[in-house]
């Protein structure tokens, strides 16, 4: 499944991908003045009508005994799409998995467990206010799609380009931080030097002990 969607990305299959990115960003737009369902239900009606044609063309060269009864779409009903009890295991843990992160996620964002994180997902939200006011959710959907079907074909057919401005842009930063650091370093004030170790007192000296008289 994952090859397949790299395969879609990269445009590795060019009419299928142009079929399916055209078909996305198609319906998408159809969204803004139908509803789902009015969407969803012609899609279907306009590829019955194309598999319905083919398949009386291909009925009619069988009883005209032009064709030996092959079915247009034979290619396809053979092939096996259901999901064996392993796949299908995997697949909802996977899925039951990233509903618990979600809801992990969420309840330690809102209920305060770490101040920073909060205040980021606050600021998120606000942002996501205005984005709300100019655009839709339907908008930014449709974006996402045609951002993903057009920056990795980008990204494949300009690389040299892209990394040696990735270089650059990586370069002048270091160099903005560098100044920055050696200003920082000019402007701030020197320590106030170190008083010197006072000198050790020097020891003193013991008495020395007396002597008894001698007795006369």
């Amino acid at each position: 499944m994952a090859t397949k969607l790299v395969d879609l990305v990269y445009w590795r299959k060019l009419r299928r991908t142009g079929v399916v990115f055209t078909g996305l960003v198609i319906s998408l737009a159809s969204l803004f003045q139908l509803s789902a369902i009015t969407v969803i239900s012609h899609i279907c009606l306009g590829v019955m009508s194309v598999t319905f044609t083919l398949r009386l063309y291909y009925k009619l060269l069988e009883l005209l005994r032009w064709n030996p009864g092959v079915h247009p779409f034979e290619s396809y009903l053979n092939h096996d799409s259901s999901l064996t009890d392993k796949e299908t295991v995997m697949l909802v843990e996977e899925v039951v998995l990233l509903i618990a992160f979600a809801f992990t996620e969420m309840k330690r964002l809102i209920f305060i467990e770490s101040v920073i994180d909060s205040i980021k997902f606050v600021l998120l939200l606000y942002l996501l206010t205005y984005v709300g006011v100019f655009t839709s959710g339907l908008t930014l959907l449709i974006t996402a799609v045609i951002v993903v079907f057009s920056l990795p074909l980008l990204y494949k057919k300009n690389k040299m380009r892209l990394r040696r401005m990735v270089r650059a842009a990586k370069a002048f930063v270091k160099k903005i931080k560098d100044l920055f650091l050696s200003l920082y370093h000019k402007v701030r004030p020197s320590p106030p030097p170190e008083p010197a170790p006072k000198p050790a007192p020097a020891p003193v000296a013991a008495p020395a002990p007396r002597q008894k008289a001698k007795a006369k």
